[in-house]
């Protein structure tokens, strides 16, 4: 028998609700269990999602579930916790968030599972590392979305000023998914050709570059200002990398991981350029920075790590 592929969400706000839409309609698993702390509403978005689903070629099944649904889920996607609003970072969210993580954390683990965490509740990067923490899973299948919606971002932004498709620019931000974030540019390429040849070329000034990735990395807050919340983006982005899981595509994505000498940085989660596949990041991938990229990177990694509150001697949950 084929096994089934079942995903479990935890957390159906509008990031949550937004990704459950975008995996049914991609098709990417066969179960797909809806859990949040408000038993009424996510009933609802069950229902409301089953009433669409004679209308596409999917096989998706839904529905509200409990913690025991995790048992043998291939992921857990988290999406909880309190949003970022007007006038916030997302580092402000931290030891709400935390909590929250923790007490889902050990719920899932009761249940037996086995699989791949997926983490976008914010901060992400200490989410991630929280999630890690507590679960004792290796680091291969505890995975932060990262930088994987800013790379996006960027790719967009670039497409835009250069009238190239975003397939066919490498580009990665990396380290925080936040204020510290940065784009290395040395390791731009449009088409294989580096950054420097086609701005030349096209008379695009390092201004131009820098407001580009400003755009970027302050997308978030100018969404958040003008409606609320951001969930459409980041969205798109996890069912990227649950795509990348569950076909072992093997393909590269800046998803945020536990370094462990990258860059020579340690004990943190931040975005770097990730091989993701069914048994989780497989490998990361590391191009090469100059030493002012590598400071700016360093300096990101401080920035998580002094707002991480866990400590080294936090409780394990599960071994």
């Amino acid at each position: 028998m084929v096994s089934s592929k079942r995903i479990v969400l935890i957390g159906t706000g509008s990031v949550g609700s937004s990704y459950v839409f975008s995996v049914v309609n991609q098709n990417l698993c066969d179960e797909l269990v809806l859990i949040d702390v408000n038993a009424a509403k996510v009933a609802a978005d069950a229902s409301d999602i089953q009433d669409g689903l004679p209308n596409f070629s999917t096989n998706v099944e839904v529905w509200h579930g409990e913690y025991s649904d995790c048992y043998d889920a291939d992921i857990v996607c988290i999406c909880a916790g309190i949003p970022q609003k007007v006038g916030e970072t997302r580092l402000d969210l931290i030891n709400t968030n935390i909590g929250i993580a923790k007490k889902i954390t050990e719920q899932v683990l009761a249940s037996g599972f086995n699989g791949i965490f997926l983490i976008a509740s914010n901060p992400v990067d200490i989410i991630s590392y929280a999630v890690w923490k507590y679960s004792g899973f290796p680091k291969e299948r505890v995975i932060g979305s990262g930088t994987t919606l800013d790379t996006a971002r960027l790719k967009y932004q670039l497409s835009r000023r250069l009238e190239v498709s975003p397939q066919d620019i490498f580009a990665n931000v990396l380290g925080e998914h936040g204020d510290s974030e940065f784009v290395p540019w040395s390791t731009v390429r449009i088409g294989g050709v580096d950054i420097k040849t086609v701005q030349e070329k096209m008379e695009i000034t390092e201004t131009e570059l820098e407001e580009i990735f400003t755009h970027t990395r302050d997308a978030a807050y100018k969404i958040i200002q003008a409606k609320g919340a951001t969930y459409y983006g980041i969205a798109m982005a996890l069912s990227r990398i649950t795509k990348a899981i569950l076909k072992d595509e093997h393909v590269v994505l800046t998803t945020s991981t536990m370094l462990e000498g990258e860059y020579g940085q340690y004990d943190v989660f931040a975005g770097i350029p990730c091989i993701v596949g069914r048994e989780g990041i497989l490998e990361t991938v590391l191009p090469r920075l100059t030493e002012g990229e590598l400071n700016q990177f360093a300096h990101s990694t401080d920035v998580l790590r002094e707002n991480n509150p866990i400590s080294e001697d936090a409780v394990l949950i599960q071994k």
